[in-house]
């Protein structure tokens, strides 16, 4: 009878959750589903600029459960999707851009930027507002046809700046030391354990790419807003975005001063609405316009683009990773694009600041294997360095924004030593063991000059081989590469004239590129990214990944440092191609 009862319990408990499975599988196809949307006559198309721009976002139609709009990120591929059908839909008369706390590289923003100069000259028009503009969301909305600011509101111009944290003398007071070993003057991935300031030679290149980024962008707003590049450093040398918004018109960056409201209205006006408010549509809808058939809608033969974005980790780290990695999934995708007929050339988009060397060696393998099959062309996005660069010199082309940060083509491997930690605390240790190093990766002890000198071999010889594999892709000898690796970072416009890019662009040249070397006047694309069963997602959810889902609202700068003392654990004893995690391209 017991065990009856029993049964009876585990049945309908099964029975729930089938229930509960079944229904949130109806909530997320419903919430997924988007029909093609048809824009009204006069429509404006709004964009939302908050949040990070990445490359893309995975749908998750639960997101709406986490804490605050802002955090949810924007898509880079879907806002210019979006800009692309408005600017072929004649029922829509022009774009509202409406800045909020916009987290973005200079790359991704000079796309977008790109895209909205199109739209204009289509005959159509923009018009941006904020209530305070940030840096990334005033660079793109200078491109504006009118920009207004709120009255009360700031215009944050005030210059590109990387401030490095440094935690060697925290971690000496607690008795730990990080053993630093590395191949490359310029790895300056590894100086916030290894000094208390920034090396020279460090300095010196992120102060480089610095003026020439900065350098480009105040050309660029000022072409935009008819000024000279000197006036707009003026703006910010002067600290004049503290001097009121008044001074932002007095200048030149904005038009006019406007609540919301009347900015909206404005907007409505210039769009030939009637009603009371503004009608918009929004990105989400936009992107789903139906597009306008041509010779390549149906083509039969693909040019497949791969989005590869985030730090380069195994599945087992990437599974307690909270944000986008680059795993041997990669891989795994370029492989089956290598035996699918329909796909006839491969554009890889790369945006990662490198990771683990090891992953990065077997995401080569996979790239150099479809290089031999068909045409492999690298587009690089705001950051495609270190071990992002060591996955792109297999290509046969590389096309780099001018603004994206590249090279860095070095290694690196952490070490900690808590001996001084476990006296302080009377901690002892015995170890028993067979063989010589059997204890090498061991806290209780500092590793002895034998040991290091392995390490350090070890190192290098994986330096030889990342120079060897750009050496082969570039058509360079090692010796050629080591005068410009060294982890030196340069910008996609410098890397082309040292030949580790072939041309400045974007993903469009990068397409058409793809498309030249494979001979074909028509094709479709195919968009792969990563893409998994929610459902699945769901019911695989890990304590770690549920923490961090909740503890999201909480991320701020101070969580960007404990993220980089926690990516130190994570990474002890593996090499890594990787830049430092505060490297920032705006």
């Amino acid at each position: 009878m017991m065990f009856a009862s029993a049964l009876g319990g585990l049945l309908a408990l099964a029975a729930i959750l089938l229930a509960g499975a079944s229904a949130l599988i109806v909530l997320v196809a419903t919430l997924g589903h988007q029909p093609d949307y048809k824009p009204d006559n006069n429509t404006v198309l709004k964009i939302a600029l908050k949040g990070e721009l990445q490359e893309t976002v995975e749908e998750n139609p639960l997101r709406f459960l986490s804490f605050g709009e802002s955090l949810t990120p924007l898509s880079l591929r879907d806002v210019r999707r979006a800009i692309r059908a408005a600017k072929e839909h004649p029922q829509v008369r022009g774009i509202y851009l409406e800045a909020g706390s916009l987290i973005a590289g200079t790359a991704a923003i000079d796309a977008v930027r790109r895209d909205l100069t199109d739209f204009r000259e289509n005959g159509k028009f923009v018009v941006a507002y904020a209530d305070s503009y940030t840096q990334a969301a005033y660079y793109l909305c200078s491109v504006a046809d009118k920009v207004f600011l709120n009255p009360l509101g700031m215009l944050d111009l005030h210059g590109m700046v990387n401030q490095t944290t440094f935690y060697k003398g925290v971690l000496a007071k607690v008795g730990l030391e990080m053993l630093v070993f590395r191949a490359g003057t310029h790895k300056g991935a590894v100086e916030s354990y290894l000094l208390d300031k920034l090396s020279e030679e460090n300095r010196r290149q992120i102060a480089s790419f610095q003026q020439i980024i900065w350098g480009n962008i105040t050309r660029n707003i000022a072409q935009s807003r008819g000024l000279a590049p000197q006036e707009v450093n003026r703006f910010a040398d002067r600290g004049d975005f503290l001097s009121g918004a008044e001074k932002t018109v007095e200048v030149g960056l904005v038009d006019e001063l406007k609540y919301r409201d009347e900015a909206e209205t404005y907007v409505r006006l210039w769009a030939g609405q009637t009603g009371e408010a503004l009608q918009t549509a929004g990105v989400n809808r936009m992107k789903t316009v139906r597009e306008i058939p041509s010779a390549n809608t149906h083509h039969p033969e693909e040019i497949a683009i791969v989005y590869a974005e985030g730090e380069i980790m195994n599945r087992t780290t990437a599974s307690l990773y909270d944000g986008k990695c680059i795993t041997e999934e990669l891989g795994e995708t370029l492989a089956e694009l290598r035996k699918d007929d329909r796909v006839k050339a491969v554009v890889l988009r790369i945006n990662s600041p490198g990771g683990s060397a090891f992953v990065a060696e077997q995401l080569w393998k996979e790239a150099d294997a479809l290089k031999k099959v068909k045409p492999l062309v690298v587009s690089m996005g705001n950051v495609a360095a270190s071990g992002g660069y060591y996955i792109a010199c297999a290509a046969h082309r590389i096309v780099a924004e001018a603004h994206s940060l590249t090279g860095s083509i070095g290694v690196f491997s952490l070490l900690p030593n808590a001996a001084e930690l476990y006296k302080k605390l009377d901690i002892t240790t015995q170890t028993v063991q067979t063989n010589t190093y059997g204890d090498l990766l061991s806290l209780a002890r500092e590793p002895r000059t034998d040991e290091k000198a392995l390490v350090q071999a070890h190192v290098e010889h994986l330096y030889e081989v990342f120079l060897q594999r750009c050496a082969d892709g570039r058509g360079k000898t090692p010796q050629d590469v080591n005068r410009i690796a060294q982890g030196r970072l340069w910008t996609g416009g410098e890397a082309v004239e040292i030949g580790l890019a072939d041309a400045t662009g974007g993903m469009d040249q990068a397409v058409d590129e793809a498309a030249a070397l494979a001979q074909l006047p028509h094709y479709r694309l195919r968009h792969v990214t990563p893409a998994e069963d929610f459902l699945q997602s769901i019911l695989e959810l890990s304590r770690e990944k549920i923490l961090a889902a909740l503890s999201e609202p909480l991320r701020g700068e101070t969580f960007r440092y404990l993220k980089a003392l926690g990516l130190a654990e994570q990474i002890k004893g593996v090499p890594q191609a990787r830049l430092p995690y505060n490297i920032q391209p705006l």
